[in-house]
């Protein structure tokens, strides 16, 4: 892990960590059919298998299965209770807008409550059965419920997740009873735009290379939406005023350069922003902490700055 310089790129880009390129390895031996090929429900079952790749979370967290609604709308969520939580932060899942559940990230959200920061984990809507704006509208709505029903609330979000978290956040910015805490945006999707360096450089990158993002695009989004920033945080007019920022970025990812290019808007723009580097690290490696020693070491980092914002931002006691 480095602690990266705004526009840095592929300088700090490392070999892949052994354990992962391992389970590279036997996924090409097993020579399974490519996600592309596969149907959206059967692109589920086989995400859902991987979970057997997680390290469990703390088990003594208590948690449960919650109907968010604000204004009409409804979406569950699964709350992980932290006694004498200052800060709730609202997290959305990854898995392309098209697969992931409650279960994807269960292992982080019980390590962050375990921690000291009650977490909110949004069962929001997949395409293509619910295609944009579908993702986004639930995690607003769950972002929403919690302000009311804790007061003060963050949002984050893995890949598609992170997408989803930082739309909401430039949605609420202008609200002024929603004041979000801080944002911590994961390997997320910023940009629609398949082109950029690093999707060449990564295009075969494992697990999710260029084709595979190119399929969860198509699944979730027409092609005349593209520039809507509610699916492209990047091309928001402004992005002042965003609460402050933690991003994740992996160097084996073709979402790099969209991360980077994200960090420098954020700097312009005055917003408080960190970026953590794991340039051996691939796309999705939150989803192997129980097979890579790397991936388990940045779980623990990434747990370590969320409970640190949450107390850097608290409101000063006067």
């Amino acid at each position: 892990m480095v602690t990266e310089r705004p526009g840095a790129s592929t300088a700090f880009v490392a070999d892949l960590d052994d354990e992962i390129r391992d389970l590279r390895d036997k996924s090409r031996e097993a020579a399974l059919a490519p996600l592309i090929e596969l149907s959206p429900t059967d692109a589920r079952e086989r995400v859902r298998g991987g979970n057997r790749l997680c390290a469990a979370g703390p088990v003594d967290v208590d948690t449960a299965e919650v109907v968010a609604e604000h204004d009409g709308r409804y979406v569950d969520v699964r709350v992980y209770e932290s006694p004498d939580a200052a800060v709730t932060l609202v997290y959305a899942h990854g898995g392309g807008w098209v697969t992931g559940d409650l279960d994807y990230t269960d292992e982080l959200c019980r390590f962050v409550a375990s921690g000291g920061v009650r977490v909110v984990s949004v069962d929001y809507r997949l395409a293509p059965e619910h295609p944009f704006p579908a993702a986004f509208e639930d995690m607003l709505t769950a972002t929403l419920w919690a302000s009311r029903a804790y007061r003060r609330v963050a949002v984050g979000g893995d890949s598609a997740g992170g997408n989803v978290a930082v739309a909401a956040a430039i949605a609420l910015r202008d609200q002024p009873k929603v004041a979000l805490a801080f944002q911590v945006l994961v390997y997320p999707v910023l940009d629609t735009d398949v082109a950029r360096p690093s999707y060449v450089s990564e295009a075969r990158a494992f697990p999710i290379g260029a084709a595979e993002m190119r399929w969860f695009l198509d699944h979730y989004v027409e092609a005349r939406l593209r520039d809507d920033d509610r699916v492209a945080p990047l091309r928001a007019a402004s992005l002042v005023g965003l609460p402050p920022t933690h991003l994740v970025v992996a160097g084996h990812d073709p979402l790099r350069d969209e991360a980077h290019a994200f960090t420098r808007r954020l700097t312009e723009a005055g917003v408080p922003v960190t970026t953590e580097l794991h340039g051996s690290l691939c796309h999705g490696f939150l989803r192997f902490t129980a097979a890579s020693s790397g991936a388990l070491a940045a779980r623990d980092r990434l747990v370590e700055r969320i409970l640190a914002l949450a107390q850097e931002t608290a409101p000063s006691v006067t």
